[in-house]
């Protein structure tokens, strides 16, 4: 009897699975990437209720983060500024400024002004702000040249590999805590060298632990 298929039909079998292999691989790498916080959340700028530029405050003005930001260094969250810190230059600079009227409404009415949060994390992650930043991690480590941005856009993925990148070697990102709210910070030479000195005398062990940063 004639054979029905041909010998080049024993291959089918092998080229099916390399084909599911490389297949899947793919379509590993296409979620690995599209799928995590480097594509989806990196970029993120929503509108704000009031068109609030860091790159006019903080970078012409030269203002400090923690002049609007003030309970970095104590708490661990970072408060968004009452109404009340706004009026506080307002009151005189721009007082009439079409741009600040929901300011002015939201000071007559006492209603606090409903900013977009940019920066999220997943409420099974715990974030300590105080810690942070008296340990000597620059508010630019994080969120990026703000003294630039007239829209506050996330530029980290602030995902569990990137935090842990810091926590395993500190030494790369420290910097003095004079200096957490100082843009464009330019690290001198020897800035390793003076980190892991002052890690050993300070005893800084960033945690690697899950329970850490999920509890």
């Amino acid at each position: 009897m004639a054979q029905i298929f041909s010998k080049k039909a024993n291959l089918l079998p092998l080229l099916t699975l390399l084909g599911l292999a490389v297949g899947g691989g793919v379509v590993t790498l296409l979620v690995w990437y599209y799928f995590s916080p480097q594509f989806t959340d990196v970029g993120y700028a929503p509108s704000q209720p009031v068109a609030y530029s860091h790159q006019i405050h903080a970078g012409k003005l030269g203002m400090d983060c923690r002049y609007c930001h003030s309970s970095v260094e104590v708490s661990a969250h970072a408060n968004v500024p009452p109404t009340q810190t706004c009026m506080n230059c307002h009151n005189q600079v721009k007082k009439n400024s079409l741009a600040l009227q929901p300011v002015r409404q939201s000071w007559a009415t006492g209603q606090p002004i409903a900013w977009t949060k940019v920066h999220h994390l997943p409420d099974y992650a715990h974030f300590n702000h105080a810690v942070h930043v008296t340990t000597g991690v620059g508010c630019e480590t994080c969120h990026g040249r703000i003294d630039q941005m007239a829209v506050v856009q996330q530029t980290q993925p602030l995902s569990m590999g990137w935090c842990l990148e810091c926590h395993r070697q500190p030494e790369l990102y420290l910097r003095p805590p004079s200096e957490v709210t100082t843009m464009g910070y330019v690290q001198p030479a020897d800035f390793v060298t003076r980190n892991l000195e002052r890690i050993r005398a300070e005893h800084i062990v960033p945690p690697t632990n899950c329970s850490a940063c999920h509890y």
